[in-house]
């Protein structure tokens, strides 16, 4: 695969990954990082972005679902992503990145309302500070 294949492969399934799809982004970042160390921070830069719209497509579902009973369906019937949303506001979207309750602080960010900018902006860091710690220990 050449580089531009890898990059957006590597961008599709962050993006992926971040939705309530199931996704390995860490397996594709380590392949596009071990071929081609030179992409270091496209790689990193792509994987974030990537992983970022993806959180945001999940906020965009919260926007849309009508009630609470709605929301709990979506979020499997735990309250906690909601509680914690609710009690921290935007900054709680730092553990966006979170396998399983990642997806449900996003679409109950999205439910509340938070700003979009800054859940944006807080999703984005988290998500940021997870692929560099990888792409860091990958790079050793």
């Amino acid at each position: 695969m050449d580089e531009q294949s890898s990059l957006l492969a590597l961008f599709t399934s962050s993006f992926l990954a971040a939705t309530l799809l199931p996704g390995g982004s860490e397996a594709v970042l380590f392949g596009v990082l071990t071929a081609y160390p030179e992409l270091y921070w496209s790689a990193l830069g792509l994987a974030s972005v990537g992983n970022t719209m993806g959180g945001m497509s999940s906020y965009a579902i919260g926007l849309l679902l009508p009630d609470e009973k709605s929301l709990l369906k979506r979020l499997g019937g735990s309250k906690r992503g909601l509680i914690w949303v609710r009690k921290y506001g935007s900054p709680v979207l730092l553990l966006a990145w979170v396998p399983v309750i990642g997806d449900v602080l996003c679409v109950a960010a999205g439910w509340l309302r938070i700003n979009w900018i800054s859940a944006m902006l807080f999703m984005a860091l988290g998500k940021f500070a997870r692929y560099w710690a990888i792409a860091a220990a990958i790079s050793l």
